[in-house]
C-alpha cells in the first residue's frame, strides 16, 4: 500500500460565512488559488465583476480546469466568458463558493491542474 500525497502548496482548509481558509489562514476577500499560487488582491468582489476582462488572467496558469465560486449563490457570468474558455481549450465550471471549495479540494487531491477564482461565501 502507498500513501497518495497532495503536492499542492496551497490547500483550501475550510470555508464559512464570509471567509475561505487556505493553509489554515482565514481570508475574507476574493481569492485566486492554484496548487502553487495564492492571489489575495484579485479585483473581483461581487458576481457582476466576473467579466471576461477579470477572468482572462486565469489562463496564464495553464489550467486543465477553471472553477469559479460566485459567493453564496451560483451566478453565471456573461456567455462570452464560457465561450472564451471553451475556445482556449480550458474546462470551466461555475458554482456557489462552498461547492467550489469542495470541488477544488478534490481536484487538488488528484493532483489536477486547477485554478479557482473564489468570491467569499
Amino acid at each position: 500500500m502507498t500513501e497518495d500525497k497532495n503536492s499542492a502548496g496551497y490547500i483550501i482548509t475550510g470555508y464559512g460565512d464570509g471567509f475561505i481558509s487556505v493553509n489554515e489562514v482565514i481570508y475574507q476577500q476574493s481569492l485566486i488559488i492554484t496548487p502553487e499560487k495564492l492571489v489575495t488582491d484579485w479585483v473581483a468582489t461581487a458576481p457582476e465583476d466576473l467579466t471576461l476582462k477579470n477572468l482572462q488572467q486565469l489562463k496564464s496558469w495553464d489550467p486543465e480546469i477553471v472553477i469559479i465560486g460566485t459567493g453564496k449563490k451560483q451566478v453565471f457570468p456573461e456567455p462570452e466568458v464560457m465561450f472564451w474558455f471553451s475556445s482556449q481549450g480550458v474546462g470551466y465550471e461555475v458554482m456557489d463558493t462552498a461547492a467550489a471549495c469542495r470541488t477544488v479540494s478534490i481536484l487538488m487531491s488528484e493532483n489536477r491542474t486547477v485554478v479557482a477564482a473564489l468570491l467569499p461565501p
